[in-house]
């Protein structure tokens, strides 16, 4: 190893040498500076100077990630949750560690200190482990790092993460809710029983067209069923979670009631003067997308408050669809179809402990203790082993030889 300044054509420049490989860096006093430093960072094993790329701050690196390969990749609301997530989670936690120097028990420290701690959920630590997983998969793609140290991390934290319970509506709470919603929500009352009898996600119903709405001949039709294939979210239509459309089948109610919305928009687009009515299902008074937090805190919470219930989520709606389900009775891969989730896994751990116990009577046999039955005296009593054992040495040893024989069994 040598690390020289020399002066070149009017210039001074510091000549680093390692293993063969070679660099220069030029100005006198950046190069007494930069010559102390880099002898002490070989020293350390530091070979980040023949690649200024190897030496990037994770905080930079990430910065770059979310505007370069996020934003151009990901949908709005992805992209400001990963850009949430670094800034508030991993930057202050890696921001001044070089990206090639954190490692996977760097990761594993923190996520077991996340999770220990209790103030996050699940949901947050895997959108927290996913984010700094898919930054540290772009750097290996760049080159910049062997191998991604973030993977494998979710099995040291998901286990002691603080677990939400899921809150949803029993069925006399929904009769309740959409009561309300017809008094003090009617406008909106459309939306709620859509959300409660599809499952569909708030932004899955603002971006709702009459187009996806298959309605059939008539009620008896079975072919009558909603085409989900567009959420609306921070101001823009995308496609579902997932990139997913699905298809999702629509009760008679939802029929009935659709169609009674839908004349109902037609005739107040008539009395205006107009020969059409707004694309979207659920638009707002002047035809435009809604406002999702308007929505909830609008006509959502106070509807929830005039039926008298406790203070719920939208999401609890969708919940709500899932659970009647499973509790009526459908298979877990139909509820997974229907709420468009990503694998059945996701369907069996958020909703497998609502399947009612229809084979509880299999554990009831368990109880009964099945009885012999009773010999008649008349029936002869078939010989026991011993009775068997001594009738054969009779046989073989005579009388005479048999007593001292007996005496031992």
């Amino acid at each position: 190893m040598s690390v020289r300044i020399r002066k070149r054509k009017g210039a001074w420049w510091v000549f680093i040498c390692y293993h063969g490989r070679r660099k220069r860096i030029g100005s006198r006093e950046a190069a007494e500076r930069v010559k102390r430093e880099i002898e002490a960072k070989l020293a350390l094993g530091d070979f980040g100077v023949f690649d200024p790329k190897k030496s990037m701050l994770f905080s930079e690196y990430g910065k770059q990630w979310l505007e370069v390969h996020a934003k151009a990749h990901c949908k709005a609301s992805t992209y400001e949750r990963y850009e949430q997530i670094f800034r508030i989670h991993l930057s202050p936690r890696f921001g001044s560690m070089a990206i090639d120097r954190i490692g996977h028990d760097d990761l594993k420290r923190y996520v077991s200190e996340l999770a220990t701690s209790k103030k996050y959920g699940l949901g947050t630590l895997r959108n927290i482990v996913a984010t700094v997983r898919a930054i540290l998969s772009e750097a290996v793609e760049e080159k910049l790092i062997e191998g991604n140290p973030a993977f494998r991390l979710g099995k040291y934290a998901f286990d002691d993460a603080r677990k939400r319970g899921i809150d949803f509506l029993t069925r006399a709470e929904a009769a309740v809710f959409l009561t309300a919603a017809k008094v003090h929500s009617p406008t909106r009352h459309a939306m709620f029983l859509t959300a409660l009898r599809t499952g569909l996600r708030l932004g899955e119903l603002i971006a709702l067209h009459w187009e996806d709405i298959q309605f059939g001949e008539n009620a008896e039709d079975p072919n009558r069923f909603i085409l989900v294939r567009r959420n609306y979210s921070l101001g823009e239509f995308t496609t579902p979670k997932n990139r997913k459309a699905r298809r999702v089948d629509m009760s008679r109610e939802v029929r009935r009631v659709l169609l009674e919305l839908r004349d109902d928009l037609m005739m107040q687009a008539f009395e205006r003067g107009k020969d059409h009515i707004s694309k979207l299902v659920f638009p707002s008074t002047s035809g435009s997308p809604l406002d999702g937090i308007n929505v909830y805190h609008r006509d959502f919470l106070p509807t929830v408050e005039a039926a008298g219930l406790r203070r719920i989520t939208f999401h609890a709606l969708r919940h709500r669809y899932a659970s009647h389900l499973i509790q009526a009775g459908a298979s877990l891969a139909y509820v997974k179809e229907q709420m468009g989730h990503s694998s059945i896994q996701v369907t069996v751990d958020t909703y497998g402990h609502l399947i009612p116990g229809a084979d509880i009577a299999w554990a009831d046999k368990l109880d009964v203790v099945p009885t012999s039955p009773q010999l008649s005296a008349a029936q002869a009593q078939k010989p026991s082993w011993t009775q068997k054992r001594c009738n054969s040495l009779k046989m073989l040893v005579g009388p005479q030889g048999f007593e001292p024989w007996t005496n031992g069994l």
